[in-house]
């Protein structure tokens, strides 16, 4: 199982905070977030391709291709400003 967590403006577009799900081998952040898209609303408008969203692994920032494997926490969020 992989550990997702949604911060900031997803938390509340989704409604929750954490979930857990069985991935599939080999499977990438982007095929993570594809994947999630396909149960419809909210997910496929908020993790929608054109949404800047970020993500990390393990508490690293990872990039679309990035793997993503059994026991590891993902992490999705929207791009932080500041000023």
């Amino acid at each position: 199982m992989i550990q997702l967590r949604y911060f900031a403006s997803l938390r509340e577009r989704l409604g929750l905070d954490v979930e857990a799900i069985e991935p599939s081998a080999g499977t990438t952040v982007a095929e993570l977030r594809a994947f999630l898209c396909t149960r419809g609303e909210p997910w496929e408008q908020a993790l929608a391709q054109e949404q800047r969203i970020l993500a990390a692994v393990n508490q690293e920032m990872a990039r679309p291709d990035s793997a993503v494997a059994d026991g590891d926490e993902v992490a999705f969020f929207p791009p932080v400003t500041g000023g």
